[in-house]
């Protein structure tokens, strides 16, 4: 089926994350639902049991529910009485494990907020990224994040966080100094810091909400030639900008060809990697989706590639999702040369719900399959040219992420190879590149 420009298809907004939609789950019934509901359950746990029981029944791939009864199920669920918000959260969580599906998944508030806060791509804090310092064991800055109140404050890499509001750092985890980080944005928050060149010193700084970088880029000189290298971490929902602020910030530079890295992108934001697809794809089929009805919807490039200057993309085993959608569209478009692992294999779509009680369901609502037609699910992709590092390389890198991209990550070196010796192009070819306004926007 021709995808209508017109048309806004909620799998547009989809995670694939490992590609979501996240809507209003009450939107989907209807006033007189809605008003039922909310009337009658409001303030019973019962609403949130059958809030889930609805938007599975209506929306979830398997119209088999695997082969069991669903309606059976919401008679079992709401014959029960909960007298707390845990016990029907537990309820709905076993009723769901029964569809066999590992996407389909109840989150409580907090695990909600939480998926929500990573697809947005903003975090609402001071703008650091930190570790335990493997060597001092003190709790340091790795970076400060770009327009953040931490590198306006004058925070640098390697600035020890000794104290937080007053309370010291010593012994205690990443996850609890974050936690103590975050906070509404306007709130102040006071940092006591080590620098090894002065004596420790005070910062006190207002949080904001910061955009979080997930596209990382290095122009690098290999030789004579240029190279664009471009880390994407994951497709939330600042990804697509980012991506095209790398590629025409690199095209500025008249780089020869564009490494790619996807390895352990786990997913994220459907809409986003057809976004991204379309600055690498002039033309050319992205991905088709099919849903429980047999419904099937083919997205396609639209003419608005940034950059048609070769290609390698590096994958492995955790490169999963929108990740593997954008990798299937630039491998069966011949577009790209496919260098590493074989990908995860997760070729199924989910859309995500806001519950009335801020708790939220993911649901698997579409298959996936790449524009040649292929069923990547549970088989990944298979690169061009198969590269399985060994256990010791797999862990420099993972303990050092300062080697990706360089001459000592295989992948990346591989890469430069067959940049050089069959793909980059002539220095007289001309690259293209397109205006800002005239890619699409969410």
């Amino acid at each position: 089926m021709k995808q209508s420009a017109k048309r806004h298809s909620r799998l547009r907004s989809a995670f694939i994350g490992g590609a979501i939609t996240t809507t209003a789950a009450i939107s989907v019934f209807g006033p007189v639902w809605c008003r039922e509901v909310k009337a009658a359950l409001q303030d019973s746990p019962k609403a949130i049991v059958d809030q889930v029981w609805q938007l599975v029944n209506r929306e979830y791939v398997d119209g088999s529910f695997n082969n069991q009864n669903w309606q059976t199920a919401r008679k079992t669920l709401l014959s029960k009485n909960y007298t707390s918000r845990e016990q029907a959260y537990t309820a709905v969580r076993q009723a769901l494990k029964r569809l066999g599906d590992p996407y389909t998944r109840f989150m409580n508030p907090r695990e909600y907020q939480a998926l929500t806060s990573q697809t947005s791509g903003e975090v609402s804090g001071i703008g650091i990224r930190m570790e335990i310092n493997p060597r001092t064991q003190l709790l340091t800055v790795v970076e400060a994040l770009e327009n953040s109140p931490a590198l306006k404050a004058g925070i640098k890499e390697g600035d020890v966080i000794l104290a937080i509001d007053g309370k010291s750092t010593k012994n205690m985890k990443i996850e609890d100094a974050s936690k103590l980080i975050r906070g509404k944005v306007g709130t102040s928050i006071n940092l006591r810091l080590g620098r090894l060149t002065q004596r420790a010193f005070d910062v006190k700084l207002t949080r904001a909400t910061i955009e979080v970088p997930t596209v990382r880029y290095t122009l690098k000189t290999e030789g004579n030639r240029k190279v664009g290298y471009i880390r994407l971490r994951e497709f939330s929902a600042h990804a697509a900008e980012q991506m095209q602020r790398a590629i025409s910030k690199l095209n500025a530079s008249n780089v020869d060809g564009f490494v790619l890295d996807l390895r352990g992108n786990p997913g994220g934001l459907l809409n986003a990697s057809i976004e991204i697809a379309r600055m690498w794809l002039d033309e050319g089929a992205i991905v088709r989706t099919e849903d429980r009805k047999g419904g099937s919807e083919l997205t396609k490039a639209n003419s608005t590639a940034l950059t048609n200057r070769p290609l390698v993309v590096l994958v492995d085993g955790n490169s999963a999702s929108a990740s593997e959608i954008l990798t299937g569209a630039l491998k069966d478009n011949k577009r790209a040369t496919v260098i590493g692992s074989k990908t995860f294999g997760k070729a199924l779509v989910q859309s995500v719900h806001e519950l009335a009680d801020g708790s939220g369901v993911a649901i698997t609502i579409a298959h996936y399959y790449t524009p040649e037609g292929t069923d990547i699910n549970k088989k990944g992709i298979t690169p061009d040219i198969e590269m399985d590092l060994t256990a010791s390389q797999q862990r420099q890198l993972a303990s050092n992420p300062r080697l990706l991209g360089t001459n000592k990550d295989p992948h990346y070196s591989r890469a430069l190879s067959i940049l050089s010796n069959n793909y980059f192009a002539s220095p007289g070819q001309n690259q293209f590149s397109r205006k800002p306004s005239q890619l699409p926007r969410r």
